[in-house]
């Protein structure tokens, strides 16, 4: 959510000559990334790296993008060295889906790692193909004392701090990779297309921030070639690129992929857009989203896909992704006595709460794209999450989440815990009802981690209705604070399969370990 206030956008010439002080090493190639994929001689080339995402536990979905129209082939071991190799024929990618492409594999050992490669033919001659480009990923377990860990963040490439070469670009994900997970999940605000960069930018101290430019990133997003602009930008950095090929995602959005603090049927007033619907802006953005993820591809309808799901990942831990921003009611004072849209709308609730229901996990990980108590404003009377400030008993969007708690609490469905991003700084909040103005909920923890590329801000309000204790925050005293000035943040969640025990690690960047928190399987009020 956190953004600065609108920067004027450099003009196209401004943005070639910044870029061109780029090192080649930093990024692809700029001819490669800049020249149409149909003027480049030779091969096919897979040069945007590869990822995996949906992964279960035996099967998993492979994403490319090609240079040019190309046959995609996937081939998967249980070695290195692709020994007894299985083939995987993909599609042809071309144009209509910006030469991006995705591979199903089925029939993948549970909780095994997998090695594959990803071939690019010339749909004219099969023989004709470029480099393979590499990568591997574990499926999910079968059996409970495996184990699992995964990390998860948000917010990247935000508040005009992109990919600066002068620091090394993104090198929180490095330190993410190493750390080697069984998937990443990404909280949101993957893209900031509603934020231009500018090629510098000077810091307090007199330091120069230096951004790799694209024309894309020059203005905010508005045709479907720039929403795609905007997801292939964070492909330019090496580390991303290193981390997508070993870690697979789980990804969700937020706001930042279409506008700051968008609602569906909004009609913008902001003088940087031509396009002022933002449900066709929201489509376009989708769209791209869907092609630029190894996610399910998009029906074809007009307005957003829902991006909410259940992830499973063995008998220790479901995931459930939320989509907080495709069905919510308008921003608004959220002080309303009754609201059956809320912020999930009632069709996703009902969904979620059938979900919930019918779980076994012995961990049900609600992945929230926005906070539930902290308080979010949308300018000077209107809020951008669930709480508004007022202690009392719920109002607005509060009510939705209310009804949810008092289903958890009703069902006996234990094993909960609120994993967000958002807010741009990390901390953990406890909630429980002998300290809330509605009481009708079970305990449970709530962890923020952001942002990993972005610009840090100081901690949000708490809104007492649900009683959140914030036993660990760390956060900037300033708003928009560069990534050269405060280290971005992510979390890690280690589940132990012996004991069930699941384990919550606020991390900065450079290794440090800022908070942790054990919680005991089948507990409330822990």
């Amino acid at each position: 959510m956190p953004n600065r206030p609108p920067v004027p956008s450099p003009d196209r010439r401004t943005v070639l000559r910044g870029s061109l002080l780029v090192p080649a090493a930093a990024v692809l190639p700029t001819a490669f990334a800049a020249a149409p994929a149909q003027a480049l001689g030779g091969r096919p080339e897979a040069a945007w790296g590869v990822q995996v995402g949906a992964v279960t536990a035996s099967s998993a979905l492979v994403w490319v993008r090609s240079d040019r129209p190309a046959r995609m082939r996937v081939e998967t071991s249980s070695t290195e060295s692709f020994r007894r190799a299985r083939t995987w024929h993909g599609p042809l990618i071309g144009p209509g889906s910006d030469f991006t492409g995705t591979t199903a594999l089925h029939g993948l050992p549970a909780g095994e790692q997998i090695h594959y490669r990803v071939t690019l033919a010339d749909p004219a001659d099969p023989r004709r193909t470029g480099r393979p480009a590499y990568g591997t990923f574990r499926t999910a377990p079968a059996r409970r004392r495996d184990g699992v860990r995964f990390l998860w963040s948000g917010d990247i490439a935000g508040q005009g701090w992109g990919i600066n070469p002068d620091i090394g670009g993104y090198r929180v994900y490095e330190e993410m990779r190493r750390l080697d997970p069984d998937f990443f999940l990404c909280s949101g605000d993957t893209v900031y297309a509603d934020g231009p960069l500018q090629p510098s930018v000077t810091l307090p101290d007199g330091r120069i921030w230096r951004n790799v430019m694209t024309e894309e990133k020059a203005k905010v997003a508005e045709t479907l070639d720039e929403y795609r602009g905007n997801f292939r930008y964070n492909l330019l950095d090496a580390n991303f690129r290193r981390f997508n090929a070993q870690v697979p995602s789980v990804v969700q959005w937020d706001d930042h992929e279409v506008r700051n603090n968008w609602y569906p049927g909004q009609i913008l007033d902001d003088d940087r857009y031509t396009e002022k619907n933002v449900d066709l802006l929201a489509a376009r953005s989708s769209r791209a989203f869907h092609e630029y993820f190894p996610v399910s591809r998009p029906d074809g309808s007009s307005r957003p896909r829902p991006m909410d799901r259940v992830v499973h990942h063995g008998p220790l831990l479901d995931v459930f992704v939320l989509d907080m921003r495709s069905f919510r009611n308008a921003n608004s004072p959220n002080r309303q006595a009754d609201d059956t849209t809320g912020i999930l709308g009632a069709d996703q609730l009902r969904r979620l709460k059938r979900a919930l229901a019918a779980s076994r996990a012995v961990w049900k990980v609600i992945a929230a794209d926005m906070p539930l108590g902290l308080v979010v404003p949308d300018g000077a009377t209107d809020f951008e999450a669930v709480a508004q400030g007022d202690p009392g008993a719920p109002l607005g969007r509060e009510l939705q989440i209310a009804e949810l708690l008092r289903f958890i609490k009703h069902n006996g469905i234990t094993g909960t815990l609120w994993l967000t991003a958002d807010v741009h700084y990390t901390s953990a909040q406890h909630y429980a009802p002998e300290r809330a103005a509605f009481k009708d909920f079970a305990p449970f923890w709530e962890f923020v981690s952001g942002p990993l590329a972005a610009g840090g801000f100081p901690a949000n309000a708490l809104d007492a209705t649900f009683g959140p204790e914030r036993v660990f925050v760390r956060a900037p005293d300033r708003g928009n604070v560069s990534p050269m000035e405060s280290p971005q943040y992510f979390g890690e969640v280690e589940i132990d399969g012996d004991s069930g025990e699941l384990t919550v690690r606020l991390r900065a960047e450079g290794g440090s370990v800022l908070f942790d928190k054990v919680l005991r399987p089948g507990l409330t009020g822990q």
